[in-house]
């Protein structure tokens, strides 16, 4: 079993990412903003460094954690979410508005511990199935075979006379013997041979077949918790909660094969995997590794000076300081330090400054970062060179129609420029504008596609400039449509 201490999967991913190699990653997938990037790629490296220290040491190392100020649409959040993704780090996203001190309605500000533990036993439960799969796999094809020769699931064939356990236990249940099993005629055909089964099973040849399996269910229930800033539902497994007293709930369902493949993978996986383990590694790995990321720091900055909607920003920041600083936060894994978990926050501060910040809390973010608003050059590198650009994406999109889209060099800059203009009109929110622009850029051909398919669609700046020409000449009807 995986110990709390015991972070030799996350060490081996860090050891070879430098912080050189980490900003190249990041450059895949975000243009500029190298200050923030390298800030990030330290921090991440400092998480290496700190587990190669001795133990007098390790515990005193704590991380530098790092406030963004930037516009929106400049890749703070972006930043985040990748650095966590390179390194297999558990990962949440929360908002500073959406908590509020007692007395006020919104979250409490220990749910996002406990978000990033929930995020952290998926992300270790996923891996420990897919190290178990190709066992599973095997597991589920003889059940399926057993199905198909007619030897049943779950249960002896109708010679034995026996039930399902569940059918069985509905029937104790309800005080009445179980109904018995009509004995079939003695001269039953011979099954298939097994090993034909299995090659025409595997080639696919059976998918469609219909066959009968017992599916076990687990019965959920929700129970609520009351914690210091209001309520918290927890879901809790009523099957872990009683133990043994009563066996999982089996139903037989009819399904196609290639269904039952599915469902009895998953199944067979579950069984395999020991949960006690996934606990304690993603409660291990959330507290060594887990990066929580927290925007809008801006809205809840400013100091009260009397009542009103606003009275609770500052007790925001009160109640954030002892998660940030490193405190125990009781969750429905078990307790959960703070200490070392990366703290990254963000917000535009247009009319505050990180200095409006209670002090405590000011001290608790030492490293700082601007980041750049966009312009048009930017947009025009957003378009063409990250390995998810949205040119890349609307051309994956549309092939899929049969509809070739190819975008010049020329009709490239000339969305970017649209887009910077829009910004400069309107609200500049960044690099999503290119998500409206792209959208209304083609919205007619994503309409006629499966239409006009097979088509080839250049796009021009004269193709830019006559399909946005409502948006580029009206400034009002800019303001409201994008």
């Amino acid at each position: 079993m995986t110990t709390r201490g015991d972070t030799a999967n996350v060490t081996t991913t860090l050891q070879d990412l430098t912080p050189r190699r980490i900003v190249e990653e990041l450059d895949k997938y975000i243009v500029g903003q190298n200050a923030a990037k390298r800030a990030v790629a330290v921090a991440l490296r400092n998480r290496m460094r700190r587990r190669q220290l001795d133990d007098d040491i390790r515990d005193e190392v704590i991380p530098k954690n790092i406030l963004m100020i930037g516009p929106t649409g400049v890749g703070k959040t972006e930043i985040a979410r990748r650095l966590a993704k390179l390194v297999k780090a558990p990962f949440v996203k929360v908002e500073a508005t959406k908590f509020t001190e007692v007395g006020y309605v919104g979250r409490d500000v220990d749910a996002m511990v406990r978000d990033l533990v929930e995020a952290s036993v998926r992300m270790v439960r996923e891996e420990k199935v897919q190290a178990v799969r190709e066992r599973a796999e095997r597991r589920a094809i003889e059940r399926i075979l057993n199905a198909l020769q007619g030897r049943g699931e779950g249960r002896p064939g109708p010679a034995g006379g026996f039930h399902s356990i569940g059918e069985t236990m509905a029937a104790i249940l309800q005080q009445r013997p179980p109904e018995p099993v009509e004995a079939e005629e003695e001269h039953r055909p011979e099954p298939p041979d097994r090993e034909e089964l299995r090659r025409r099973l595997l080639a696919g040849e059976l998918d469609k077949r219909i066959i009968e399996i017992e599916v076990e269910e687990s019965r959920f229930m929700t129970i609520p918790i009351f914690g210091s800033g209001g309520m918290e539902e927890m879901g809790m497994n009523l099957q872990d909660m009683l133990g043994g007293m009563f066996p999982k709930q089996r139903r037989r369902r009819s399904v196609t094969v290639a269904e039952a493949k599915r469902i009895l993978v998953d199944q067979e996986a579950e069984r395999m995997i020991d949960m006690d383990q996934v606990t304690g590694e993603a409660i291990d790995r959330a507290e060594q590794s887990g990066i929580i990321f927290v925007d809008e720091m801006d809205k809840i900055a400013g100091r009260e000076r009397g009542v009103g909607p606003d009275v609770s920003r500052e007790g925001v920041q009160r109640g954030l300081l002892p998660i940030v600083e490193g405190s125990t936060v009781m969750t429905k894994y078990g307790p959960v330090r703070t200490d070392h978990i990366l703290f990254i926050a963000a917000g535009a501060f247009h009319t505050t400054k990180p200095s409006d910040l209670i002090p405590e809390l000011q001290g608790r973010f030492p490293l700082r970062v601007n980041l750049s608003a966009l312009g048009e050059e930017d947009f025009v590198r957003i378009l063409t060179e990250p390995r998810n650009s949205l040119i890349r994406q609307y051309a994956a999109l549309m092939a899929t129609e049969g509809v070739e889209l190819e975008f010049t060099p020329e009709g490239i800059a000339e969305i970017a420029r649209v887009a910077a203009q829009v910004n400069e009109r309107t609200e500049n929110i960044g690099a999503r504008r290119l998500h409206t622009i792209m959208e209304r850029l083609l919205e007619e051909v994503s309409f006629e596609a499966s239409d006009i398919s097979p088509a080839h669609i250049t796009v021009t700046p004269e193709y830019v400039r006559q399909q946005l020409a409502d948006v580029i000449q009206d400034q009002d009807l800019a303001r409201y449509i994008l």
